[in-house]
């Protein structure tokens, strides 16, 4: 076990915390179902430049420039809030308080960028401790802060790791957060930057459901007990973490196969590159997992939803905006049929995704509420994909250059889960796959896997 040594603890605020910033944001279906899940968690890993002094002036300005950025990301400063209603009903929202986000200084002693980048395992021992927040809950963000940033110094490198409550906010959300974080950081302040502020308003839910949510004080009660049972992201040495890195030209290839498979080259139901490489990968980890070939397997896609609701929501609406659909069909099915086939069922069950049916979503979800559980993993039939390609991951420049790598923490480190990032070369795409030991063995057997992956 990796020692990784706490030198300070902070609180981070605002610098300009005051009356006229909206003080109550509501939570929508889209937030309050992920409720009793764990927080995101996301991190940089940064060579160090020789000219770079790793010093307490360098870790005033990255708080100096945090407390900036809670400028504009002020909902970030505040905690979730809960109101008893007499009607034995609960409410929640962010109360946009400025009680502050948590910056910890920290020290990975005797670890180097080699040692997180050398081998496609991910070396869960360091990654996990380069996060606060841990073991934290997102109903936790009552009492506890909504965003927590670790900077960890290690012998030859930097990482920032962040934490951020999912109830306020995505991954869409997250990585505007981080990009506006570093631009301010890389120009030396909140007045010189580019990047549009977040939009925090609740208007575009008008005329489809009433906020707040008065959810049933039962689901509460309910919500709290399983915080008790469920676990976070497993310590089990039965699977591990890999990095599997796609070129560009395999993307290519990949996504070319599948249409031409299909048919559906230049057609207006394309195939996508990340549709054809989340085939490929189905595909390759059924093969590994020598299941029954009536054996249901089930991929589930977290899809975006700013782009496809009417009218649409702004890029840089603050707060969850997405939602996930099950392709399923039988083992023999999927490695009967070649690659275009399972990209097409991608494709498919993805577009069925309208305005139409999210809307729909939203007003269900209110007649019945129902939450994300945290149970991913339970069978060794399931993936699931979250994140994507196309976050500004590696364009966050903090005043050193730009990132080598990006990691996740312990919330990842579930069986099936599946979470794409850009790759660090342009057009490239990375995936991080939590998947049995077993089963990472055969897939590094299979050579049409292979074939697509760069070792």
């Amino acid at each position: 076990m990796t020692r990784i040594r706490h030198i300070s603890t902070n609180t981070i605020r605002p610098t300009n915390h005051n009356d006229q910033l909206i003080h109550r944001i509501e939570l929508t279906p889209w937030d309050l179902r992920l409720i009793q899940l764990d927080y995101i968690q996301k991190g940089l890993l940064f060579q160090k430049p020789a000219e770079l002094e790793q010093s307490n002036s360098l870790i005033q300005h990255l708080q100096a420039t945090l407390s900036q950025t809670l400028n504009i990301f002020y909902p970030l400063a505040g905690r979730l809030a809960v109101i008893e209603n007499e009607d034995n009903t609960t409410c929640f929202y962010i109360n946009c308080n400025g009680d502050g986000a948590s910056f910890v200084h920290a020290a990975a002693d005797g670890v180097k960028v080699a040692d997180i980048l050398d081998s496609v395992y991910v070396p869960d021992d360091i990654v996990n401790d380069l996060f606060s927040m841990k073991e934290a809950w997102n109903y936790e963000g009552i009492s506890k802060p909504l965003l927590a940033a670790q900077v960890t110094d290690l012998v030859d490198g930097i990482f920032i790791g962040c934490s951020i409550n999912h109830t306020a906010a995505d991954g869409t959300s997250f990585w505007h957060f981080f990009n506006t974080w570093s631009e301010i950081s890389r120009l030396g302040g909140y007045d010189k930057i580019y990047k549009p502020h977040p939009v925090l308003g609740r208007q575009f839910h008008e005329g489809v459901i009433d906020l707040p949510i008065h959810l049933p004080s039962s689901y509460v009660n309910e919500i709290k007990s399983k915080q008790l049972i469920i676990g976070h992201g497993s310590s089990s040495d039965s699977f591990q973490r890999v990095v599997f890195h796609f070129p560009k030209e395999k993307v290519a290839w990949l996504k070319s196969k599948a249409n031409a498979e299909m048919g559906t080259i230049d057609s207006n139901i394309s195939i996508s590159s990340l549709q054809a490489l989340m085939a490929h990968l189905w595909r390759a980890i059924t093969r590994g997992r020598h299941l029954n070939p009536d054996q249901e397997v089930a991929y589930r896609v977290a899809v975006g939803l700013r782009p496809r609701l009417n009218p649409r929501l702004p890029k840089e609406y603050l707060g969850n905006a997405l939602l996930g659909v099950i392709v399923k069909c039988t083992a023999g099915e999927l490695l009967e049929h070649g690659l275009g086939w399972a990209a097409s069922q991608i494709n498919k069950t993805i577009a069925s995704l309208t305005a139409e049916e999210a809307r729909k979503y939203m007003e269900d979800w209110v007649k019945a509420p129902t939450f994300l559980s945290n149970m991913l993993g339970a069978t060794n039939v399931e993936l699931v994909t979250g994140s994507s390609p196309r976050f500004n991951v590696y364009g966050n420049d903090f005043g050193w250059g730009m990132p080598v790598a990006v990691r996740s923490g312990m919330p990842e480190r579930k069986l099936g889960k599946l979470t794409v990032f850009p790759g660090p070369e342009d057009g490239s795409i990375d995936f991080e796959a939590c998947l049995l030991t077993e089963t990472l063995r055969a897939m590094a057997d299979d050579a049409e896997f292979m074939e697509a992956v760069l070792t």
